[in-house]
């Protein structure tokens, strides 16, 4: 049972399940502000902040030559509707790819700025097609303050109650609709790339332009080269669809239908974490399909922290959060899912026709 899950009710307002929060993990401020120093060196002493240039060497290794072999099938099998089944295997391998940008976004992978960076930019902009760049300034700030916007999605019944009409006409099914709405989610980071890279003026943004250019006039070369013009369509939907399905499938257990902190909450660092975030169950299989993100909680807590680190550091922080009264969520997949879809059901009822009566 996650303890710091709390229901939603049609009564419930933002200030409401902060108190609530507030009740659930009050203790004195300095003992608070402490325990995460403490925990920090527990994990330090342990050796679970050290590099794996290893494991990272032949991770990186085996997802760029996968990436290879799913090209060079798509090469060989030619005009055929066989190459849906490539774009399926290429929409994982792009996660996959995803997965090792995200670590190198938190320096996982190398301990420099620049190596971190280089790193980024190849396989976010040049191999899967999105900014490395402009994920990382979105991802530090959902780190820096936990938090699950999804354009499309309610979260808080204020705001299902407080937009248009079509919106909440979205809102009354969004349980039904969330996943059929992931199928887009590829799209949208591409979009927000593309946009990201167009208006903002920075420093190496040239490089990042460049890449990520270079990703899709190769993308779609090849696909109209080697398809014809509606098999290459039906390539790219399912590729993208599936892609963009993927990622979502491994970010939506991760902290939907977890208690949402405002602007004012004072909870310390490590209650904001463990409070917002929620880890999934299994073994090396869960491992390899959500890239580490499993281990939530812990990955918040200590974002450079190398993936392999993070089974390993499980037990210590969750037994360090039981010692200390800190709400420790782990569920299972399907566990995890549900509580998400029915937090979503529940936050989307006010904008249903009987609520609003």
């Amino acid at each position: 049972m996650c303890l710091q899950e709390f229901p939603v009710r049609s009564s419930d307002t933002a200030s409401a399940v902060s108190r609530q929060i507030q009740l659930a993990v009050a203790s004195p401020a300095r003992q608070r502000g402490s325990q995460y120093a403490e925990l920090s060196r527990q994990v330090k002493e342990a050796g679970l902040l050290e590099r794996r240039p290893g494991y990272y060497s032949r991770k990186i290794a085996v997802t760029i030559a996968m990436l290879a072999a799913g090209w060079a099938a798509f090469v060989l099998l030619g005009n055929s509707w066989w190459q849906l089944a490539v774009a399926v295997f290429l929409a994982v391998i792009f996660t996959q790819i995803g997965f090792l940008g995200h670590d190198a976004g938190h320096r996982q992978v190398f301990g420099t700025r620049r190596a971190s960076y280089v790193a980024g930019v190849l396989l976010g902009n040049l191999g899967i097609g999105l900014s490395y760049g402009w994920w990382v300034d979105k991802h530090n700030r959902h780190h820096a303050h936990p938090d699950i916007a999804v354009g499309a999605l309610a979260f808080s019944q204020a705001q299902a109650r407080a937009s248009g009409r079509f919106a909440r006409l979205v809102f009354r099914y969004q349980a039904y609709l969330f996943f059929p709405l992931l199928l887009l989610e590829a799209v949208s980071l591409h979009v927000a790339s593309i946009r990201a890279l167009t208006r903002r003026a920075a420093r190496r943004r040239f490089w990042e332009k460049a890449l990520i250019t270079a990703h899709a006039v190769g993308y779609l070369t090849a696909v109209f080269l080697v398809l014809s013009p509606v098999r290459a369509v039906a390539f790219m939907i399912v590729q993208q669809g599936l892609f963009g399905l993927y990622l979502g499938c491994s970010f939506a257990p991760n902290h939907r239908g977890m208690p949402i902190l405002d602007s004012g909450d004072q909870s310390d660092f490590l209650r904001r974490q463990a409070l917002t975030s929620r880890n999934v169950r299994g073994g090396w299989l869960t491992d390899f399909a959500f890239g580490g993100l499993n281990y939530q909680i812990e990955h918040h807590l200590f974002p450079s922290m190398p993936r392999p680190n993070l089974r390993r550091s499980q037990a210590l922080i969750q037994a360090f959060c039981q010692q200390r009264g800190v709400p420790y969520c782990e569920s299972s997949l399907a566990g995890s899912y549900a509580q998400a879809l029915r937090h979503l059901n529940a936050v989307g009822r006010p904008a249903r026709p009987a609520a609003a009566t």
